[in-house]
């Protein structure tokens, strides 16, 4: 079974805009799944399908549960933090999170929501209105109250937008956690490094569709025709003459080359000691999945 499945579903709204085209993907349970486009490419409105929030046409199913003939039982299996920062601003911190886990079923859970506001570092919070929180600690209660049920299939929406570096840290510490715990992840994130960090599968869409869906691995190895950026510092800034093509940089003693395949790193290496020229340094910058994302795109 499936943990998460998108059957040819397509959305359009009545300005007759096509946010979704034939979207088509599976998730196997366990996956950390990286969705990437650009704003406006169609996440949000997947998103709000997989919820149940838009109207669409195709099937998707959460753990077997169809979401459109289903919806109580399919939602139960799914935690969603979306962009929008939505609270009762008269209710606490500890309140929302009781209340949500209410609408899940879910009764005497309050060691789990103890760890989750300590995780989510808002421990000296818990009996504050929601309204007295700042930005970054609206969006960590939402990662919280996404997570009050314990559900298999977690969507993040930006879930790090406005957090200081030391807790968005942390937070990807938990998720990953969660994720070995057995949770599939699906993330949309502009901070790509995010991505190739801890996603083990990547789909890209573009204008409602669906334009690669493969491991990062295989993403990355298809890099073809991505430069190789290859930094060399030599002794008093010594070059050989057959290499100088190469050159798109050089500072000091350093010079950077554009080469097309890791092969050619060793090819330059032999010609500079066959110079007698040494190396005191060097380092090597591979195609990134911001470049490959960008190569996907056409831009």
């Amino acid at each position: 079974m499936y943990a998460l499945e998108i059957n040819h579903v397509s959305k359009i709204y009545n300005n007759k805009f096509k946010a979704l085209d034939d979207v088509d993907f599976q998730l196997n349970p366990g996956d950390f799944v990286g969705l990437l486009g650009i704003n406006g490419a169609g996440k949000t409105s997947l998103i709000s399908s997989i919820a149940g929030i838009n109207s669409f046409k195709g099937q998707i199913k959460i753990l077997g549960q169809d979401v459109l003939s289903n919806l109580v039982a399919a939602k139960k299996q799914l935690g969603v933090v979306p962009q929008e920062l939505a609270f009762d601003p008269f209710l606490t911190v500890r309140q929302t999170l009781v209340f949500q886990s209410g609408l899940y079923g879910v009764k005497n859970n309050q060691a789990w929501i103890e760890e989750l506001v300590a995780r989510m570092h808002l421990e000296d919070k818990m009996d504050a209105n929601t309204r007295s929180l700042s930005g970054g600690m609206k969006r960590r209660l939402m990662v919280a109250q996404a997570l009050v049920h314990k559900p298999p299939l977690i969507i993040l929406d930006e879930p790090t937008v406005g957090v200081d570096v030391e807790i968005r840290k942390n937070l990807w510490e938990f998720i990953q956690e969660l994720h070995t715990q057995g949770h599939t992840i699906l993330l949309t994130t502009h901070y790509l490094e995010e991505v190739e960090k801890l996603c083990n599968q990547i789909i890209m869409i573009d204008k409602g569709k669906i334009i690669a869906k493969s491991s990062k691995d295989e993403l990355i190895s298809k890099a073809n025709g991505l430069p190789i950026f290859f930094e060399v510092e030599t002794t008093a800034g010594l070059f050989s003459e057959s290499l100088r093509q190469l050159i798109v940089n050089k500072e000091l003693n350093k010079y950077t080359l554009q080469l097309k395949t890791s092969e050619e790193i060793m090819l330059v290496l032999t010609q500079l000691q066959q110079d007698g020229i040494k190396v005191e340094n060097m380092n090597i910058s591979r195609p990134k999945l911001e470049d490959i994302f960008l190569k996907y795109l056409g831009r």
